[in-house]
């Protein structure tokens, strides 16, 4: 008698799970920019000189301040990207390595103001009373104060012009009039039914002023970052470039201001002055964009002109077109 075999049916393998992707939402402001023209330009410059900074010591050749009449005064070449000066320093390895210090003292300088005008001018438009009438005087008291002549007066006399002093006077002398045209956009927003809906739910004042007010101002509060990074920007290569700054270190404006002294253009030699120019320009001409870009978002009058320009234009170079229409 021959004993069955029990059959087992094996159940067909089930299909492995979907593998999820893990997907990166770009934030909406940043989806904004990225859509206007001007400020993507803007954005792709100002990128690729802080790339530039962040591997400056990968992509130097040679010590900045380094010292050798047997490369003095050469044209650039392969060996010399930029040139050499009159020491014999490698202007390549000055520009890149003094991008850093230009970029850091730029947007440290815009952070720093864009946090005071920012605090000051929210606070004083929510607060009123003598809150906002002490605020207010602060703020035309920092209005009248020069900022080229104290940096000048400033430099003459300390001893150590250090990064962080002409930080802190860039901030504390460009913070104010961004302060007040905060001050007025929040004194629109303060009787918004959003934040009077959260005066009747006893939300504090801060959480009030920077949970519901702040976010509102976006645009502006980033359109102050830019503007006072190219204003500092701007203002340290100048003094730098008359010899007010820290000749210790490497930077854009002291490039230039060893140019100036060497007097390097009599003498037939261009590059001293064009190439750390140059960065200077690319720079400011990126936060410019961007600056612009913002404004166009952030005001509907703008971006209706914008629009009107852009059909006019492709009216003009396609007739046929329906744009021209």
């Amino acid at each position: 008698m021959s004993q069955l075999q029990p059959t087992i049916e094996l159940a067909p393998a089930l299909p492995p799970p979907p593998v999820r992707r893990r997907v990166v939402r770009v934030p909406g402001w940043l989806r904004l920019l990225l859509r206007n023209p001007k400020s993507r330009l803007g954005l792709c410059l100002v990128g690729f000189m802080v790339v530039v900074a962040l591997i400056s010591p990968l992509i130097s050749v040679s010590d900045p301040t380094g010292f050798s009449l047997f490369d003095a005064r050469q044209a650039p070449s392969w060996h010399h990207l930029f040139g050499t000066t009159d020491q014999g320093s490698d202007i390549f390895s000055q520009v890149v390595l003094g991008a850093r210090r230009s970029l850091i003292l730029g947007a440290a300088s815009g952070a720093l103001a864009t946090i005071l005008a920012t605090t000051l001018g929210l606070v004083a438009a929510y607060s009123g009373g003598i809150v906002d009438e002490a605020i207010n005087f602060l703020t035309n008291v920092f209005l009248v104060i020069p900022t080229i002549p104290l940096l000048v007066v400033v430099s003459g006399y300390l001893h150590s012009r250090s990064m962080t002093t002409m930080i802190l006077i860039l901030a504390l002398t460009l913070w104010a009039f961004e302060a007040r045209i905060l001050r007025g956009q929040a004194l629109a927003l303060r009787n918004r039914d959003f934040v009077l809906a959260a005066k009747v739910a006893g939300e504090s004042t801060w959480r009030i002023v920077f949970g519901e007010i702040m976010p509102n101002m976006i645009s502006r509060i980033a359109a102050c970052f830019v503007l006072v990074f190219y204003i500092s920007l701007l203002v340290d290569s100048g003094l730098e470039f008359l010899g007010l700054g820290d000749t210790t270190h490497v930077s854009w404006g002291m490039v230039l201001y060893w140019a100036q002294t060497n007097s390097s253009v009599l003498q037939g030699e261009w590059w001293p002055f064009v190439f750390p120019g140059l960065a200077l320009v690319i720079t400011v001409l990126g936060l410019t964009l961007i600056l612009a870009g913002i404004d166009e978002l952030s005001n509907p009058r703008l971006r209706e002109e914008v629009r009107l320009r852009r059909r006019l234009l492709r009216g003009l170079v396609l007739p046929g077109s329906k744009a021209a229409a």
